[in-house]
């Protein structure tokens, strides 16, 4: 558990057993919130963790969720069941599927193929504990509020969450994954993916002038200026590349053309972290995402 700005601290959860993947948030205060606990697999060191610092089984008041992709949410049912007062706030797409998750679990293992051993399932969190969560609505973690904030285009259920005694920023996808030694790159998987909404979040979360933005993959970025600014212009790429690829050949040419607007090896930099990228299939996932999103906007009649 780290530090990371006044009454934030980061938790590694190590997807797949792998430090520096993804991560999840503490926030201190009085009615403390856990955000995006991760994935079933790290349940059981998520809690351990929390145990470490002496939080007790009533003493978490909320599990906050950027949104429902199982490497983020998946552990809800057991956090909910370590931590029985804490509530669970949620995009209004995203609740029902927590208490019942056998669509989503199915949905998600068949995106995730090989790798969905990594991430597990998920338990249901009884309905009475899921607060629904509009643009705008804010979480009182005693002595503070985080600010939930409407962020579609990684999915239409995502949001970033603003806490507002610090100004960091905690945006889940959003800008996409920046793992430890690479660059950053989106992360447009199956089956909602948005450019266009993509792009107007990541205006949104720039006129919020946050001290600091930190992703779930992984933690805090050097400059929230920059960072938004090379997310916005990646996302134009892609939706170049997805149109003109799937126009030209469908998922080969969206591949294709990936290599041509925004090679993952050399955009990223770095072989160790694009073996992980590969590992994991988010490479794979992002020409699936995107040849959905070329499909409805082509059928739609509209271009890049």
């Amino acid at each position: 558990m780290t530090e990371i700005g006044p009454g934030v601290r980061m938790i590694d959860t190590r997807l797949g057993g792998r430090r520096g993947l993804t991560s999840a948030y503490l926030i201190d205060g009085t009615r403390p919130a856990v955000v995006d606990p991760g994935p079933e697999t790290s349940a059981a060191l998520l809690i351990s963790e929390l145990h470490d610092i002496g939080m007790g089984p009533d003493d978490l008041a909320w599990i906050v969720l950027t949104h429902i992709h199982l490497d983020h949410c998946g552990g809800t049912g057991a956090l909910a069941a370590a931590f029985p007062r804490a509530q669970v706030v949620v995009h209004e797409r995203g609740a029902r599927h927590l208490a019942e998750p056998a669509r989503l679990v199915a949905a998600s293992h068949e995106v995730y193929g090989r790798t969905a051993p990594l991430h597990g399932g998920l338990t249901a969190t009884s309905a009475e504990r899921i607060v629904v969560a509009p643009d705008g609505h804010r979480v009182d973690v005693g002595g503070g509020t985080l600010e939930m904030i409407a962020t579609p285009g990684h999915a239409r259920h995502h949001m970033s969450v603003l806490h507002e005694a610090s100004g960091m920023l905690i945006i889940g996808d959003a800008a996409g994954t920046q793992l430890a030694g690479g660059r950053l790159y989106p992360n447009v998987p199956p089956s909602d993916v948005d450019i266009a909404a993509g792009r107007n979040s990541i205006l949104r979360l720039g006129e919020r002038g946050a001290t600091t933005i930190t992703l779930s993959h992984f933690g805090p970025t050097a400059d929230p200026e920059t960072t938004l600014a090379d997310a916005d212009d990646a996302l134009e790429r892609l939706g170049h590349a997805a149109l003109e690829g799937y126009r030209a050949g469908g998922r080969d040419g969206i591949a294709a053309a990936i290599d041509r607007y925004l090679p993952l090896a050399a955009t990223v930099g770095n072989p160790e972290v694009v073996a992980l990228w590969e590992w994991l299939s988010w490479d794979e996932n992002n020409i699936l995402g995107l040849e959905i999103w070329a499909e409805r906007q082509d059928a739609a009649g509209d271009g890049a």
